[in-house]
């Protein structure tokens, strides 16, 4: 009788199943919970069960379902397998009430039952929101001006590691605010700490092209580290939106200057450039650049290609060729 049992509790589930597939819900919970009734040991039933609280969005009975679904499971020694895979329906419905937290905890707990690399990556999914959904609710505004101009009194009295804290949180607390990241970027120069203060610059210039300090920080950034032509692109774009910048002028005019005074050293450090080095190991590109040199008119019809004039862009950046 258990084995004729089992039996049609195996064809309601199919049953079952074929509703599910067409989106007639009410009627594949029928099947499931005749399924049930015939064989309550099966704890598959009952995940099936969820599956379609899920599709109706019966978030809070999926639940209940899975939690029934783990009891019956482990009264009958299922496999671990099975286990997990309640767990990780459980932590669906949490995810789609927007309970990460709960959704974490069993994501977590599925994985203790089994590794698969989908729980996985719905384990980081959450963790990612997690840290997005705190990183927004920590942002305000009003605080981040309030450690802004704590910052700056710091700056102005010399305080650098000091002020670069209070910039950081302000950043923390408003981090589309361009103007802070080159207030921090302005510290790092002081204490020489240029490669941040490039970065500081970049993130700057990503959240407000136009804003003419950034690109005049990146610009002094660079010609710390030697960066010369990219420096000098920097101040170019500088005076592109402020011609009157007088920071901007001067910043250029010393680039020139150190170029000009040590050409050999400028060629070194873009020949350890891969890129470069890629560029001009390319026998189409040293043919075209032949042809530039000979015939300056050609590099019109060069800089037509994209491609090429990127490349043609990147020697001129790194201050191998120079267009007149």
């Amino acid at each position: 009788m258990a084995d004729a049992n089992k039996v049609k509790a195996l064809a309601a589930k199919e049953k079952g199943n074929a509703a599910y597939k067409d989106k007639r819900f009410e009627e594949a919970i029928k099947f499931y919970d005749e399924a049930i009734s015939l064989d309550p040991t099966d704890m598959t039933f009952l995940l099936n069960k969820a599956a379609v609280r899920i599709e109706q969005k019966d978030f809070d009975q999926c639940i209940k379902d899975c939690e029934k679904a783990v009891e019956v499971g482990r009264e009958n020694r299922a496999d671990f397998k099975v286990i997990a895979k309640a767990y990780a329906r459980m932590a669906l419905a949490f995810h789609r009430q927007d309970d990460l937290e709960s959704a974490k905890k069993y994501y977590e707990k599925s994985l203790t039952e089994h590794r698969t690399p989908e729980t996985r990556a719905k384990l980081s999914d959450v963790e990612k929101a997690i840290k997005d959904k705190e990183r927004k609710a920590y942002v305000n505004p009003e605080i981040s001006l309030e450690e802004k101009t704590k910052g700056n009194e710091c700056f102005s009295k010399g305080d650098y590691p000091g002020a670069i804290q209070h910039y950081t949180e302000a950043i923390k607390r408003n981090p589309e605010d361009a103007k802070i990241y080159s207030n921090r970027a302005a510290c790092y120069q002081k204490l020489a700490e240029f490669k941040l203060a490039l970065q500081d610059c970049e993130d700057c210039i990503k959240l407000d092209p136009t804003f003419v300090k950034g690109h005049v920080r990146k610009g002094m950034a660079l010609y710390a580290l030697k960066e010369f032509t990219k420096a000098s692109s920097a101040f170019q774009k500088a005076l592109e939106i402020d011609s009157n910048c007088q920071e901007a002028v001067e910043g250029y005019r010393k680039c020139t200057m150190a170029s000009m005074s040590n050409p050999e050293e400028v060629r070194a450090r873009a020949m350890s450039d891969p890129e470069v080095q890629k560029i001009l190991g390319d026998p189409a590109m040293r043919l075209i650049l032949e042809q530039m040199q000979n015939d300056p008119k050609a590099l019109q019809d060069h800089l037509r290609n994209p491609e090429v004039a990127a490349k043609i862009e990147k020697l001129i950046e790194a201050g191998l060729i120079g267009i007149r």
